[in-house]
């Protein structure tokens, strides 16, 4: 599901904000930077308050954030929504125990972890992410997740980029975005 079709008048703002930086990290990526919409409170405001819009009658009691920039927008959803928020982080960031996942990504592969602990059988979670590419990081976050015992209700992203399929990486969970790319 995608709030750019609900006609939100707040998504265009948000959309306008987006930088698309051409050929990073690589030849042929066209990256899509959410640090212009940092930028601005309003558009970034109205990000969080989409979001939380969204999911404040869920019954949503973990708010999964994955490194780093889903550390970004996880925590205002997580505190606003009344739920805890678990940071997914990039390999040997945690101290202590955790689960690990090996993933694919649309220009390499990469692993995330989360403290063993941290989240309990039954608990109803959320995952939070900048964007979602070809879908692996999310599949992987919702992995995580799972084998934790948490029931992941959906995954929500500022960005999709539609053309790489990231959703059918999903296994049939929802996915929440606000705007596609270009």
């Amino acid at each position: 599901m995608s709030a750019c079709k609900d006609q939100d008048p707040r998504i265009h703002a948000i959309q306008s904000r987006i930088r698309v930086v051409p050929d990073f990290p690589k030849p042929g990526i066209m990256f899509q930077d959410i640090t212009t919409l940092l930028l601005d409170p309003k558009a970034f405001k109205d990000t969080i308050d989409l979001f939380v819009e969204r999911y404040k009658s869920k019954n949503i009691s973990v708010v999964a954030g994955i490194e780093a920039r889903g550390f970004i927008f996880g925590p205002p959803i997580a505190l606003a929504i009344g739920a805890k928020f678990v940071p997914l982080r990039k390999p040997n960031k945690l101290p202590g125990k955790v689960f690990k996942q090996e993933y694919d990504l649309e220009y390499g592969s990469d692993c995330l972890e989360m403290h063993i602990g941290a989240v309990e059988a039954g608990e109803r979670a959320l995952v939070v992410d900048d964007l979602i590419a070809t879908g692996g990081t999310l599949r992987a976050a919702m992995d995580l997740l799972e084998r934790a015992g948490a029931e992941v209700v959906e995954c929500a992203c500022v960005i999709e980029i539609p053309d790489l399929k990231g959703k059918e990486q999903l296994n049939g969970k929802p996915l929440y975005v606000l705007v596609e790319s270009q």
